[in-house]
């Protein structure tokens, strides 16, 4: 069987050619590999390409139809908005995700809580107060707080959102969540979890969590007007993608006290631009994209990407087809 072209696109913030050339060399022969950093770096690679794999990438409509014999589109990561899907329906090809790998669940549901307790305990401002001479206990007590008995509203229960309600229950908090659809009956109950309407997760929640795809329905989820539905002593935690949040409303917020406060991984766009109000706004607690980057989640990201398009490669149906 001739080889097929493959075009892994990883973008420098995420490793670029280095993280590529980990990931060509899980293809062995079966594949040609050309690695990139943009896709329209190399354009006859990009013209031969039947499959395009990618870390971050953004695959748009210009690349589509640049890439005539392209079948399949593979993202390394559980989001996939980054890619054209639209673009790629009109033109017959197929966009995956490894959403069903849970590659990437354990270390996001362990930032979400290590921006959860980073929060609660005030660990950013404590820390930095005593690296200049402040013994900062008397200011702190009144805001340092406890995860045990608080509602957590978790926004999107798939393999992550259950990842984070089911450390939820150690820390012996209430879990709510939403979302299009139900959980099965089964999976509520060993999660200890409710469905709710977003709103009314927003009103009583005092961690809100999210862990929802990034789609037109869900750009800016979190406006003005549901940021100002939330209690004035809940926090926001954002693992999933920055554009889930108005970010300047989110900064209005917090500068106005009306949200005690936010702990945030991913932004819009990324890196974030040196002007992003966000990055000086009180009360957050910032990483830079991190939850699902360690040396563990890189290689289970890698080997379920991998084998996703060694399927494809060899006649079987992919998994997790972005519908």
């Amino acid at each position: 069987m001739t080889p097929k072209n493959v075009l892994a696109v990883v973008s420098p913030h995420v490793g670029g050619r280095t993280v590529g050339a980990a990931l060509a060399s899980l293809f062995e022969e079966r594949a040609r590999v050309t690695v990139v950093e943009t896709a329209e770096e190399d354009p006859q690679a990009l013209r031969e390409a039947q499959v395009i794999i990618t870390g971050l990438g953004p695959v748009t409509a210009e690349h589509l139809a640049a890439a005539p014999g392209l079948e399949l589109v593979q993202c390394a990561s559980h989001g996939f908005d980054y890619v054209d899907l639209e673009a790629a329906r009109r033109q017959g090809v197929t966009v995956c995700n490894i959403g069903s790998s849970g590659a990437e669940k354990q270390n996001v549901a362990e930032q979400t809580f290590a921006l959860m307790l980073a929060l609660a305990k005030q660990l950013v401002p404590a820390h930095t107060a005593l690296t200049e001479g402040d013994w900062a206990l008397p200011r702190l007590q009144q805001s340092i707080t406890e995860l045990s008995g608080k509602t957590l509203g978790i926004v999107g229960l798939g393999h992550i959102g259950e990842e984070v309600a089911r450390r939820a229950a150690a820390f012996e908090m209430t879990v709510l969540y939403t979302g299009p659809q139900a959980a099965p009956a089964e999976v509520e109950q060993r999660l200890g979890a409710r469905r709710v309407e977003l709103d009314e997760l927003l009103r009583t929640s005092d961690y809100i969590s999210l862990h929802a795809p990034l789609t037109e329905s869900t750009r800016h989820l979190l406006n003005a007007e549901r940021l100002a539905l939330l209690k004035p002593t809940a926090f926001v935690i954002n693992t999933a993608r920055g554009a889930l949040i108005d970010q300047e409303a989110l900064a209005d917020a917090l500068e106005a006290g009306v949200l005690a406060g936010a702990g945030i991984d991913v932004f819009d766009p990324e890196p974030p631009t040196a002007g992003l109000r966000l990055l000086r706004a009180p009360n957050v607690v910032l990483s830079p994209h991190v939850a699902g980057v360690t040396r563990e989640t890189l290689i289970r990201i890698a080997l379920a990407a991998v084998q996703n398009v060694a399927d494809h490669l060899d006649g079987k149906p992919p998994r997790d087809v972005i519908d």
